[in-house]
């Protein structure tokens, strides 16, 4: 009985212990629940690139031999360029293939002295007898190139009985083609091209599957972007291979766009390494892994901006200031309580390494390395005089950080903004004034304060590529982000201010997106507020969001697009 006792006490013991351990468990669970809250992370893909272009090695005399190849074919096509015997047409299709190919910029001079003569002999009635295909490159050579050439030389191809396009032009797919191309360039008020660029886009498509051999590859192209919409040294490896025939039509031509490709490529690829190298350095993937990894992604964002070599410093400075955006967009919208996100926001508008004491511990490596690249650079450029570009970059990231925390507080709230107070903080938080002035960080002597001073005016064609990088974005991420509980979209917004369905505000938004490039395509024209070495990056970046996100998401899911262009421009070479 005294046994059973003892025993029977023991197992009480027991059974109280067990149950405080048990007590224990649960508190301490629920204790961890509360201090790890619930974050709204996205899972996003990983790159499918790795350490791919870490291991690039530049061979400078390989460079050295390229940029050395180079110089007899250029000085063979600036002759040609010149040549007054060359007559009008085969001079301005000449000057087209020169441009499609990327190679304006060696000739920049010789070309528009010669645009200006043919502009200033400009006669319309000249054109009576050209074909339509004729018209369509010479529009295009002037427009591109700054020209306002008027739409009214496509007059004669509309029945003026019926206001339509005449059915004969049909028959003629090159010059249908080059109709379309053309339409790209419109501006507001220009119905010619808004008519041309619906009838030959639907004529185009039915057609297509029906062509053959560069034809068929040309069109197929231009229906998927057409050439003013693409990614510029995409755009001239593209007519390189597509248009064989236009780049064989001279000698020179052939061997400079070749051995131009492969300089640009090796200088690329270099640049390529330094910030994947910078990158992974910084370790970002470790101490903030929820974040999307899009290194390569990044510097061909910022390859669409500026390609040319005396840029290479410039891309540089700007893919490493948007990969920061990067990792501060995905903090605020796949990772940061609503909490932690005001006390990001205010420590990145303090700007000081004593704010970092506020932080949650995973995102003050960040920090400090934010404000260290930033003051390093700030450094470097105030011996050239040139901090200013510096400032303005760290002012533009510091408003986006105060229109994530307006996003945030809406989507915390549940708030639907109306569709004005949505594009009022949406086109800060489009990124594109952040990236657009980071551009101008390392561009030199161009950026002058009256340019600076231009951009900081907010000019109608800045606002115009900012309003299509807001509202392309959000066209084709709104669902995306719907379904994580996001409710800061302009398609929402719009629907909730004008009460129309989803089709009717999706239309809206793409209209709207239409009228903003008519106001860029003005804005390039001559005379010009500001030169086009400041204007190209504006237009270009426009560009890179049609590109990104025209069809899908391609930054957050880069199977697609980015990674086509990607392997395009850094994984072959061109034969020599």
């Amino acid at each position: 009985m005294h046994t059973f006792k003892q025993s029977t006490f023991k197992q009480s013991i027991y059974l109280l212990e067990m149950a405080a351990v048990e007590a224990n468990a649960t508190l301490q669970a629920s204790t961890k629940a509360t201090a790890e809250p619930v974050r709204p992370l996205a899972n996003f893909p990983p790159s499918v690139w790795g350490d791919q272009f870490l291991s690039f090695s530049l061979d400078n005399s390989e460079l050295e031999r390229y940029a050395k190849d180079m110089e007899v074919p250029k000085e063979e096509l600036r002759r040609l360029i010149i040549d007054p015997r060359m007559d009008s047409n085969t001079k301005l299709s000449l000057i087209y293939s020169v441009h499609r190919l990327g190679l304006t910029y060696l000739f920049l001079h010789e070309i528009e002295a010669q645009l200006d003569k043919h502009f200033k002999e400009l006669n319309l009635r000249d054109y009576d007898e050209a074909d339509l295909y004729t018209i369509s490159v010479n529009f295009q050579v002037f427009r591109h190139l700054g020209y306002k050439m008027p739409c009214d030389v496509f007059n004669k191809f509309k029945d003026a009985s019926s206001g339509t396009f005449k059915e004969y032009i049909t028959s003629d797919v090159k010059g249908m083609l080059g109709l379309y191309e053309s339409s790209q360039l419109r501006l507001r008020g220009e119905s010619i091209l808004d008519e041309a660029s619906v009838f030959t886009e639907t004529r185009l498509k039915s057609m297509v599957n029906t062509l053959e051999g560069n034809l068929a590859q040309q069109v197929k192209q231009s229906l998927r972007r057409p050439f003013h919409q693409g990614m510029p040294i995409v755009e001239a490896r593209l007519y390189f291979s597509n248009y064989k025939e236009e780049c064989s039509m001279h000698g020179s031509l052939l061997k400079l766009a070749k051995t131009h490709f492969n300089y640009l490529q090796l200088q690329q690829k270099e640049e390529l390494r330094i910030v994947s190298k910078w990158w992974k350095d910084m370790r970002f993937q470790e101490t903030t892994p929820y974040i999307r990894d899009r290194v390569p992604e990044i510097y061909l964002w910022i390859l669409g901006l500026y390609f040319e070599p005396r840029y290479s410093l410039a891309r540089i400075i700007a893919t490493k200031i948007t990969l920061f955006l990067v990792v501060l967009d995905d903090t605020y919208d796949a990772y940061a309580t609503i909490e932690e996100i005001r006390l990001l926001t205010d420590a990145i508008n303090r700007w000081e390494i004593g704010a970092s004491e506020q932080l949650p511990e995973y995102i003050r490596p960040f920090f400090k390395i934010l404000l260290e690249e930033y003051a390093e650079l700030e450094k470097q450029l105030a011996k050239e005089g040139r901090a200013n570009t510096v400032i303005a970059s760290k002012q533009a990231f510091q408003d986006i950080a105060r229109g994530y925390l307006e996003e945030a507080e809406w989507t915390h709230s549940g708030y639907v903004a109306s569709f004005p107070e949505y594009m009022k903080n949406g086109l800060v938080t489009s990124a594109y004034n952040v990236i657009s002035k980071s551009a101008l960080v390392g561009m030199g002597e161009v950026v002058s304060k009256d340019a600076l001073a231009w951009y900081e005016s907010h000019p109608r064609t800045l606002q115009a590529a900012e309003l299509i990088s807001r509202l392309q974005d959000d066209v084709m991420t709104y669902q995306f982000e719907r379904e994580r509980g996001q409710s800061a979209t302009g398609v929402d917004a719009y629907i909730k201010t004008f009460g129309v369905s989803e089709k009717d505000a999706i239309n809206e938004l793409k209209n709207m997106i239409e009228n903003a490039w008519k106001d860029i395509n003005e804005g390039c024209l001559k005379p010009r507020e500001v030169s086009m070495d400041l204007l190209a990056p504006i237009l270009n970046l426009a560009r890179m969001i049609d590109v990104v996100y025209r069809y899908d998401d391609g930054f957050t899911f880069p199977g697609k697009t980015l990674k086509e262009y990607i392997t395009l421009l850094f994984v072959p070479s061109l034969p020599m």
